[in-house]
């Protein structure tokens, strides 16, 4: 089966975050979901549940636990239960109700930067004290490389310090880690009692010959010490439909997950159980063109930058659609997104958003047409010959 993925689809007058945000003079490629119609499967099950007719309380899917604990096994040889699934209404409140679950108020939670923003803001909204070590930036040419920053993590580390916070594959950095740089991470989390959370949200969109390893995967003391975060969201873009889960294989620890969780957090959609059990039970087919799809727009964004923008350092992600561009050579100054949305009519993440060692650099979505990346790429170009001229 064909898809195409070359067709723009109209995406303005539909509430889109995406593309409502701004102007309509706009182009987007900053918030992280795609600009492709979701596989058929998902509509025809939407389609089927609406058709229905009544949409009242609902309750956690049988069906869709069942496909999860197979897909872990028969992706990552990882043997999980029904039980150790907590269905959620989103990650980024998985990243509060970790910090939240773990420790008391003033514990320390530990983060390399840069990262997603919310891992920034999740323990300073539980009132946990953030702490952060850089990630190793390496630069070799035009591209840049990073990996975990052991010596840093454990310069930052405190006594009172109690959960890691792991994000796999990496936003906006694009590295999947390996299995030796995980179980060295798991070590140190060993070390010094540290609970791990490990966002794996991105771990299908694999680019090239790329493996994912969920770190609890690794042995079964690991997966003690571990909270794993997924989604269906970022992969079959359904983000919208608010379904995403946790799983926790300590009993102990699921139940301080779950305390957490008491009164605060709403139960996920119908709809939302619905598209994830499609997601998972019938699109791999879909998934494994689109991986095809993005690794040839990662790959055509990357020679882009090496051929007409002199300057500009660009990560080669090995997951994700999201490209980490340097552009502190190009006189754009500390926040070049800010003049790329003036000036280019382009909006793209601000790299400082994403912590230490963001400044100077922009996060940008190529997970789209391919005609829209290359007129984004045009636009980032237009601005950095401006500028240095």
């Amino acid at each position: 089966m064909t898809f195409d993925f070359d067709h723009p689809v109209e995406r303005r007058g539909t509430d889109s975050g995406k593309w409502g945000w701004f102007g309509e003079d706009v182009l987007p490629m900053w918030v992280a979901d795609m600009d492709f119609v979701s596989p058929q499967p998902i509509i025809d099950a939407l389609l089927r549940r609406v058709q229905h007719g009544v949409f009242g309380y609902g309750m956690d899917s049988t069906a869709l636990k069942q496909t999860l604990v197979a897909r872990m096994a028969q992706r990552y040889g990882w043997a999980i239960q029904p039980e150790d699934i907590v269905m959620l209404p989103g990650l980024v409140s998985g990243l509060n109700i970790v910090s939240r679950a773990v420790g008391e108020p003033g514990d320390g939670v530990l983060i390399n930067t840069p990262v997603y923003g919310p891992f920034l803001t999740a323990p300073v909204n539980q009132q946990r004290t953030l702490q952060s070590a850089p990630l190793h930036a390496m630069q070799a040419g035009r591209h840049l490389h990073y990996e975990l920053n052991m010596p840093g993590l454990a310069a930052a580390i405190a006594p009172h310090t109690r959960l890691f916070l792991l994000c796999n594959p990496h936003n906006p950095v694009g590295r999947a880690f390996t299995r030796t740089e995980l179980a060295t991470l798991a070590d140190f989390c060993e070390q010094h009692n540290l609970v791990i959370c490990s966002d794996e949200i991105h771990c299908d969109l694999l680019l090239g010959g790329t493996q994912h390893i969920p770190i609890a995967s690794l042995a079964p003391e690991v997966a003690q010490r571990t909270i794993t975060l997924m989604a269906p969201s970022k992969t079959f873009n359904v983000p919208g439909l608010g379904a995403s889960f946790a799983i926790i294989q300590n009993p102990a620890l699921r139940k301080q997950f779950e305390a957490a969780m008491a009164g605060i957090v709403p139960h996920v959609n119908i709809l939302g159980m619905v598209a994830a059990e499609a997601a998972y039970a019938e699109c791999d087919d879909w998934l494994q063109a689109l991986q095809a799809y993005l690794t040839a727009n990662r790959d055509f964004a990357v020679r882009y930058v090496e051929e007409h923008m002199p300057g500009v350092i660009t990560t080669i992600p090995e997951a994700t659609y999201l490209l980490w561009l340097d552009l502190r050579a190009t006189g754009l100054g500390e926040k070049p997104a800010d003049r790329l949305l003036k000036e280019a009519k382009l909006a793209v993440n601000e790299g400082s958003w994403f912590g230490a060692g963001g400044e100077g650099f922009i996060r940008l979505n190529f997970g789209c047409p391919r005609s829209i990346l290359k007129e984004g790429l045009e636009r980032i170009r237009a601005l950095v010959a401006a500028a240095a001229n």
